[in-house]
């Protein structure tokens, strides 16, 4: 059985974690594949949107059991191998050139959590429960508080890392980790609906360089952030999709993207 299946459709890649036995737990081979398809995907000049789901009852349960009993018998050099390819992992959605979409289907917890937590908008079904449960098995969400405090804020980080509690998708909403709320029976129509939205109603080029200027903005202070916008925005300017968007907007014409 494929621990990844891909579909591509209409410029959407679908990326399916396909582990519904283990409750699609994350183990160091899933990682490795997982990033290989956003990878490929990311090179893939017919994709326009990702679209990260699940097979099965649940999103991600975090990490895989027999995973977790290996790491006592891991050293520090296997520890920082295996940290640094989920690092990797995180990173390659997070700044990912194209939209990406989680579609939760499922309760998300830990890293499985921190997985739907890195990509750009998040769907979830009203029932999924969201939470970083690693301080109550004497484990930390190390590799998830960089993003989540760019996310949520300290408060919110600190209230959701530090508890290890388990919220519904009404909550995760509230406190803005999720966008959408959609039934079981509608969701797929909803992130498709979506997507197509994204694929049709906007620029690749803009897409990824607005991405490039918002992960990277909070990492300077703010003379050093109006200097890389005004580096952006020039470079947009001389685009071909910019001028293609403009060129149609005044002779209003309907654009094609």
């Amino acid at each position: 059985m494929d621990l990844v299946v891909i579909n591509k459709s209409e410029r959407i890649a679908y990326i399916t974690i396909n582990r519904p036995d283990k409750r699609n737990a994350i183990n160091p081979e899933l990682v490795k594949l997982l990033s290989n398809a956003f990878n490929d995907a990311i090179r893939d000049n017919d994709v326009k949107v990702i679209v990260l789901k699940a097979n099965g009852d649940v999103f991600s349960a975090g990490a895989d059991l027999e995973y977790l009993q290996q790491l006592q018998q891991n050293t520090d050099v296997e520890n920082f191998t295996d940290t640094y390819i989920l690092k990797e992992l995180f990173l390659t959605i997070y700044r990912s050139p194209k939209f990406v979409i989680a579609q939760v289907e499922g309760h998300a917890i830990a890293g499985g959590c921190g997985l739907a937590s890195v990509c750009d908008v998040i769907f979830s079904i009203p029932e999924a429960k969201f939470g970083y449960i690693e301080v109550k098995i004497g484990f930390i969400p190390a590799l998830v508080s960089c993003f989540l405090i760019r996310k949520l804020g300290e408060g919110r980080a600190k209230e959701l890392l530090l508890s290890g509690e388990l919220i519904d998708a009404q909550t995760a909403s509230s406190y803005g980790l999720i966008n959408f709320i959609a039934s079981k029976e509608e969701i797929e129509s909803a992130v498709h609906s979506y997507a197509k939205k994204i694929v049709e109603g906007t620029s690749s080029n803009s897409i990824t360089v607005t991405k490039q200027l918002l992960t990277t903005v909070q990492d300077l202070n703010l003379d050093e952030s109006l200097n890389l916008a005004i580096g952006l925005n020039v470079q947009t300017r001389s685009s071909a999709d910019c001028k293609k968007g403009i060129t149609a907007f005044l002779n209003k014409n309907k654009l094609e993207w």
